[in-house]
């Protein structure tokens, strides 16, 4: 009887300290989750964070028909850890011209998975002329367009990689490798 009396006062004493304990972790639970919401995304909606070869780049991100059309054109620089990433609803052979480029650009052709299938480094093309109209109506059709050398993906590509000029001989990037992106996410989101 003695016995079971200490543990009635051991439980008093305990129950309070109990409830304390409870209250402490569930706050500390709400200010640990209001910090992680706080935290920007990783990858907001303009942009996707891309591992080649050990350096991560912020790239600017192309999901839709007219983003893809325009790329970079007329951009005078783009950062060093910058560019831009094609995300294409299938995989596909694709070809790629500088149109409207003023600066040189590197770019990478990626299967579904994220493997290089190839590489280029795109020149700077002589800038339109003025017997060079655009064909808004049927761009294929426009003399300019038509000059333009075309950078091939050599087997289907899904997503393209545009880098500032010269940056490809930094990485070392050979066909086969893979880059580090979430392709699962980034498939769900080409329009």
């Amino acid at each position: 009887m003695a016995a079971l009396e200490m543990t009635r006062r051991s439980m008093a004493l305990l129950l309070p300290r109990l409830a304390m304990a409870t209250a402490m972790a569930t706050a500390l639970a709400g200010v640990l989750t209001l910090s992680a919401c706080d935290e920007p995304p990783a990858d907001d909606d303009k942009f996707a964070k891309v591992t080649i070869k050990d350096k991560e780049f912020k790239l600017e991100l192309a999901l839709d028909d007219e983003k893809r059309f325009k790329g970079l054109s007329d951009r005078k620089e783009i950062p060093k850890d910058g560019g831009m990433l094609f995300v294409f609803k299938r995989a596909e052979e694709r070809e790629f011209v500088m149109r409207d480029c003023p600066i040189p650009i590197d770019i990478i052709f990626l299967d579904g998975t994220g493997r290089v299938t190839a590489k280029h480094k795109m020149k700077v093309e002589e800038p339109r002329k003025p017997d060079e109209p655009v064909d808004k109506i049927n761009p294929a059709n426009d003399k300019y367009e038509q000059r333009l050398k075309r950078y091939g993906s050599k087997y289907a590509a899904q997503f393209v990689v545009e880098l500032a000029g010269d940056t490809l001989d930094t990485l070392e990037v050979k066909e086969g490798d893979k880059i580090k992106l979430d392709t699962v996410a980034l498939k769900k989101r080409a329009k």
